[in-house]
């Protein structure tokens, strides 16, 4: 009777678990549809390109949950693996989602409509994870300044340089296109903006607020279900936050806007990179990287071939599909996916 009642209850505390999880889920995919019309419709009343929209604004309030699930995983359940599973995590995901992309592309692949300029936001994320990969390979060795990695300040230096460098190609795009004729950027505060505002900040708020409880929940699911907590932040935390970028691709794309579904995606990596150096100045004990597990070092490396595979699909421009449904640069970010996940199932411990 007594292991009966046990067992009764751990499947309860289980479900309750489950339920949280689930509720977290929810809030953020709803939150994220409500940033998505948000954006377009302050990108319509300020006249900004839906390509930057997607880049800077989006990607930074949509990647909230990393940022807020991050901050908690190691300033208050002591979690480091969750927070970098986590980040890293989400690149994948995020890369992974561009097959999604491509496959609602019907015309043609996504690569032959999508603009030039992502090629310079993929190749930053390349040279940040490529850092993030080093740094945890090098582990104790690593140059700290007081508890900080070094790798902190480079990657905040490297992420402020890739939005400038985007924001001027984007800046230069859309001068021409006001010269053109083809339309303007709006100065001053148009009207309808500051109510738009404060709808766009109030979905933020919601996501940023179901971020902050993900982390708990999660890693009392780990220990409930008897999984490392490399594997719960790569896999499931890291497809849950990223939930808010694929609420807005999608809705990027039924607007038929696909260069602000794709630098969703891309910028998103981007500042998910940079919050493992936020991540680490909160985290107390020494640099962050060098507290992890190996298996965060894989998914960087798989992250990188994924990035390279979209810079390879940006250049080359596929033109044919697999079996009429996808091209083979999609082929390709499933494999590199599918192995990420098998990888760090096995090997976290």
């Amino acid at each position: 009777m007594a292991d009966a009642d046990l067992t009764s209850s751990a499947n309860a505390a289980l479900a309750w678990l489950l339920l949280q999880f689930l509720l977290c889920a929810v809030l953020i995919a709803r939150a994220g549809f409500e940033l998505s019309r948000s954006a377009d419709r302050l990108a319509g009343l300020y006249g900004w390109g839906r390509g930057w929209v997607g880049l800077a604004l989006l990607a930074t309030v949509t990647s909230l949950p990393e940022l807020a699930s991050g901050i908690s995983a190691v300033a208050l359940v002591d979690a480091p693996s969750l927070a970098v599973g986590n980040a890293l995590g989400a690149c994948v995901v995020n890369l992974a989602f561009l097959v999604i992309v491509d496959a609602l592309q019907r015309r043609q692949p996504m690569y032959r409509d999508a603009s030039a300029t992502h090629l310079l936001s993929a190749a930053f994320g390349v040279v940040m994870l490529g850092f993030v990969a080093l740094s945890v390979l090098v582990g104790t060795r690593s140059p700290t300044l007081l508890h900080v990695g070094l790798y902190s300040p480079l990657l905040l230096g490297l992420y402020l340089l890739a939005l400038r460098s985007v924001h001027a190609l984007e800046w230069q795009a859309l001068r021409a296109m006001s010269s053109g004729g083809a339309g303007s950027v709006q100065q001053g505060t148009p009207p309808g903006a500051p109510r738009e505002w404060r709808r766009f900040g109030l979905a933020a708020l919601l996501v940023l607020l179901a971020g902050i409880w993900l982390p708990e929940v999660a890693d009392a699911l780990a220990q409930a279900l008897g999984l490392s907590r490399s594997f719960v932040g790569t896999v499931l935390m890291a497809v849950v936050t990223t939930l808010p970028e694929m609420a807005v691709t999608l809705s990027a794309l039924r607007l038929g806007a696909l260069d602000m579904a794709i630098g969703n995606l891309l910028g998103s990596n981007l500042f998910n990179v940079m919050i493992l150096s936020i991540d680490d100045l909160f985290y107390t004990r020494g640099a962050l990287l060098a507290h992890v597990s190996m298996v965060h070092a894989g998914t960087a490396m798989t992250a990188l071939i994924m990035s390279g595979l979209v810079i390879v699909g940006l250049v080359m421009r596929p033109q044919g599909r697999v079996l009429r449904v996808t091209s083979w640069v999609s082929i390709g970010l499933v494999s590199a996916y599918a192995i990420n996940v098998a990888l760090v199932y096995l090997s976290a411990g």
